[in-house]
């Protein structure tokens, strides 16, 4: 897809320092006019379409439990107290619906301004709102994978398994859980200990959700996926994410290192905000949608 002919020179001084006002995002839209972007997204995107994030201001009061890799694979009551979590978390992902922050990235595409999106995200919601061009970098919950024999299964078909395996402890779960980020929930101990694990339907082997835990390594044709989107881009957009762990922000240091503009639109503070040539403090879905409508009217 073609770029947008490039019309006029991103301006420093356009770039204010009141992060809030509808300046950054008129700096934002200078930016991005005439030049290929790349959006890097995190969680906060998603949170717009009622998913908890782990790092944002909404998640102050949750402190971060993920299951990690290592104790997925060594410890079957590990696994029990995952797939019961997202049992109950579950309903939550799949009857979330992509946002207007999802829906501004995809339209950006279809204009030709948005080359390409990697996200950090497991929830569809970027293909769901018609990006096309989009690298799953953290992989997506829409299915698991059998570690022994790689057979997959749809998470929905999964999820019906789960609850006619588990009919009565789902009553409770539902009833007692609260939700957390990615489709997990948090379950009492008491239930986990109840619930009955599901396993591979050909060789009853280790199921595991298709997406990268912590302590696990992304595959490295997916980062090689991502670093070819970045070298084809000329400005890299970072939405909704705090850039806390490396998986992402490794992309902003290449961007730097090889003197591509970054730019950052989130709630709250990021790890990238000082290398940041232009930052906007706001609500996700409202600077985007401003954004669109600056950049293809």
């Amino acid at each position: 897809m073609e770029s947008p002919p490039r019309s006029d020179a991103f301006d420093p001084t356009d770039a204010p320092d009141a992060r809030h006002t509808p300046a950054a995002v008129r700096a934002l839209a200078s930016l991005m006019r005439g030049r290929r972007t790349l959006v890097l997204s995190g969680a906060g995107i998603s949170t717009e379409s009622g998913i908890p994030d782990y790092r944002g201001p909404s998640s102050r009061a949750r402190p971060p439990r993920p299951i990690t890799y290592q104790q997925f694979i060594g410890s079957p009551e590990a696994r029990a107290r995952y797939w019961a979590r997202s049992a109950v978390g579950w309903p939550r992902i799949s009857a979330a619906a992509p946002n207007k922050g999802h829906g501004a990235i995809a339209r950006l595409e279809g204009a030709g301004i948005v080359q390409g999106v990697i996200t950090q995200n497991v929830d569809g919601l970027h293909q769901a709102a018609g990006s096309r061009a989009v690298v799953e970098l953290h992989g997506s919950l829409a299915e698991a994978v059998c570690l022994t024999c790689g057979t997959r299964e749809a998470r929905a078909s999964l999820q019906d398994r789960i609850m006619a395996m588990n009919a009565a402890w789902a009553v409770d779960a539902a009833r007692l859980a609260a939700s957390a980020p990615d489709g997990d929930a948090a379950v009492d101990a008491a239930l986990v200990a109840s619930f009955r694990l599901p396993v591979c339907l050909r060789c009853a082997g280790i199921l595991k959700p298709d997406v990268v835990l912590f302590g696990e390594n992304v595959p490295k044709g997916r980062v090689d996926e991502a670093f070819d989107l970045l070298a084809k881009a000329q400005v890299l957009l970072v939405v909704g994410s705090s850039l806390a762990i490396y998986s992402g922000l490794r992309f902003v240091t290449r961007a730097v290192e090889v003197g591509k503009p970054v730019a950052i639109v989130n709630r709250g503070p990021t790890r990238a905000d000082q290398l940041a040539t232009v930052r906007v403090e706001a609500s996700l879905g409202d600077a985007l949608s401003v954004l669109v409508s600056r950049l293809t009217t």
